[in-house]
């Protein structure tokens, strides 16, 4: 592998700011199929290993994203925008963890207010919506792994790293506060 192959995929990846395929990065690069794969597996390692750098190269679903590593997000989160509010996040949530779901249930659970939530998401295509009796049934796309840079796609993987997420944010620290 060179490094200016290395160097190409790596460029395209951090200009562009969201998941990327391989085909994108194919026609961005002028590199092969095998050389971007190749590439990848190689940056991928890289980043993983390399101690100094807060950036990661991770699979998202069936592409791959130049992101912060994990243990750097909360941080850069105090001074970016989210594109999606709060309420409308947990609303997003409460369907990852129980999809499918119907918007019935999700509105027994969340209140009215998920109507326009359920409205934005699909805009954003984070959500499908089907037509099941008198309600909606509603599922995540393959957009959400992507969006929010998951390597998974099953509902159960989703849930599980959910769960987990959740847990990790309600364990009491054992750790004195800094003054």
């Amino acid at each position: 592998m060179t490094t200016k192959s290395k160097k190409l995929v790596e460029s395209v990846l951090f200009s562009a700011g969201h998941p990327i395929s391989i085909n994108e990065l194919v026609e961005a690069t002028g590199l092969s199929r095998k050389t971007v794969r190749k590439a990848l597996k190689e940056l991928m390692t890289d980043y993983e290993n390399d101690n100094d750098t807060s950036m990661a190269i991770v699979k998202a679903g069936r592409k791959y994203v130049m992101q912060l590593k994990t243990e750097y997000t909360e941080p850069s989160v105090m001074i970016t925008q989210p594109e999606i509010e709060d309420n409308v996040l947990r609303t997003l949530a409460l369907i990852a963890f129980h999809q499918p779901v119907k918007q019935s249930n999700l509105r027994r659970m969340a209140g009215d207010k998920i109507y326009d939530h359920v409205d934005q998401l699909s805009e954003m295509h984070l959500i499908h919506t089907k037509k099941h009796r008198n309600t909606e049934l509603i599922t995540l796309t393959r957009r959400f792994p992507e969006y929010f840079g998951l390597d998974m796609t099953k509902p159960e993987d989703i849930r599980s790293f959910l769960a987990e997420k959740v847990i990790q944010q309600t364990k009491p620290t054992n750790s004195p506060k800094e003054s």
